[in-house]
């Protein structure tokens, strides 16, 4: 597969988590900030704690000009109609570095979404004590998951790996001037993976006109843990098994310490 078209399966993969919270609530998710600005009193760090391997040089696009390249690689790969579909052609690697970081909290600034919903509303079944989430609210989602699942993960991290220095840079530009992203993905994969796997039924409660889970413990979940599981156990056990084989794809490329 060719460097720009392995490009946008860059996208697909760090998105397919991101994209299902903003699809969930009858109103619009609330916007959380952007990022968190370190505090004043924060040593500063002497390294990252997963470095990555220097990649051979090569030319990059500028950050603000990356879309074109990006947009048009995924063209290639999907077709232009799918991408008018599928993908917000602005700020792409922007609105991934913003979305990742966002991930493990409460909730997370929904415009910045790199990926376009899917139709319709979330899927329920019964009313008001005996409101869950219904079976086929899944299917929404099922296509991102097939997206996720077709990307070879050792061909993924060699691209991440050569577009590395746009994400690090975005990361910055987001409040991190000290900070690695590479550091922060993994962070987050591990988030991620540490999610709550819900056998049954997910009951659900109505606050307003928004969808919360009848658990507390549940609804006490950052938002990356929670659009996992309102994707369903299936998608969710498909998605961490991706991520688990681009986590193991990382550290074995990760330089000797």
């Amino acid at each position: 597969m060719a460097p720009s078209r392995i490009a946008i399966i860059v996208a697909i993969v760090l998105a397919i988590a991101a994209s299902a919270y903003y699809f969930w609530p009858f109103a619009p998710s609330p916007v959380a900030p952007v990022a968190s600005s370190a505090a004043p009193s924060a040593p500063k760090p002497q390294g990252p704690r997963y470095p990555m391997p220097e990649a051979a040089p090569q030319p990059l696009p500028r950050l603000a000009e990356s879309d074109v390249t990006v947009l048009e690689a995924l063209s290639g790969v999907a077709g232009s109609q799918s991408v008018r579909h599928f993908f917000n052609p602005e700020d792409v690697i922007r609105h991934l570095v913003a979305t990742i970081d966002n991930l493990p909290r409460k909730t997370f600034a929904a415009r910045l979404n790199p990926v376009r919903p899917p139709e319709g509303l979330s899927k329920t079944k019964g009313k008001e004590a005996s409101l869950t989430l219904a079976p086929e609210n899944a299917a929404r989602y099922t296509p991102y998951v097939h997206a996720l699942e077709s990307v070879d993960a050792a061909r993924l991290v060699a691209l991440y790996i050569r577009l590395y220095p746009l994400f690090q840079q975005a990361y910055v530009e987001l409040g991190y001037p000290n900070g690695y992203f590479n550091d922060r993905l993994v962070e987050v994969i591990d988030h991620l993976l540490a999610t709550a796997e819900v056998k049954g039924p997910v009951k659900l409660t109505v606050t307003h006109v928004l969808y919360e889970f009848a658990d507390p413990e549940l609804e006490s979940a950052s938002a990356g843990q929670k659009l996992l599981i309102r994707m369903g156990p299936e998608n969710a056990a498909r998605v961490k098994a991706k991520l688990r084989d681009i986590r193991r794809e990382l550290a074995a490329q990760a330089p000797p310490r």
